[in-house]
């Protein structure tokens, strides 16, 4: 299939689309975005622990990178409306996980998201989200309902470890937007550096062996 880049949270659905990602024949680079001071060290040691899981289960080894993310964030909850940090916070993941297949020669970029799960994941704010780049975004899981993907987890033996209590994010938005348009979120970012930004957290990016 080639090689893509697997975004990974440490919660339930991330690690059952990486399982079903690399067994469909995607070899992996995980990436995992770092949100402290917005998130604890314990969102960071879960989502290595399901990476972990994952290699494991598939038998197949990949790199495992670390992008700080928490920058963004604190330009964005300054600056932007609360309503729409999540999507704003989406979108510059996705930017900088293309960024990051352009440098490892991945084809395609993989996430856990379920159609209609959050006010992120709706059918709208997907194809929103999803402009920003122009790789494929490979989801696995994104006609399941949560029975469904929980009962895989349990299989391969993610789910007891996405279900460790984590400091929950501190930047998640309030009443968020789940019918956004390009036009009003190009409005909201127009007030950050975004390829400051970027190329601040891709420099300081660190990638693994895993």
């Amino acid at each position: 299939m080639g090689k893509a880049v697997f975004l990974m949270s440490g919660g339930i659905d991330s690690p059952v689309a990486a399982y079903l990602g690399i067994t469909k024949g995607w070899d992996p680079l995980f990436l995992y975005f770092d949100n402290a001071p917005f998130a604890g060290e314990d969102s960071k040691k879960r989502a290595l622990m399901t990476i972990n899981r994952v290699i494991a289960v598939t038998g197949v080894k990949g790199k495992v990178a670390i992008a700080p993310h928490g920058k963004d964030l604190e330009e964005i909850t300054r600056l932007c409306r609360r309503n729409m940090y999540c999507l704003l916070c989406k979108r510059m993941m996705y930017r900088k996980a293309e960024r990051l297949a352009q440098d490892h020669g991945c084809d395609a970029i993989v996430t856990g998201e379920i159609l209609g799960e959050q006010a992120s994941q709706t059918m709208r704010n997907l194809v929103v989200d999803s402009s920003v780049v122009k790789m494929p975004i490979i989801r696995p899981i994104i006609g399941y309902n949560k029975l469904e993907v929980e009962a895989v987890a349990r299989r391969i033996g993610t789910f007891t470890i996405s279900q460790m209590r984590t400091k929950p994010c501190s930047a998640s938005a309030i009443k968020a937007r789940t019918r956004s348009n390009e036009e009003e979120v190009r409005g909201e970012e127009a007030k950050i550096d975004l390829e400051g930004l970027i190329q601040r957290s891709m420099k300081d990016l660190k990638v693994y062996n895993s």
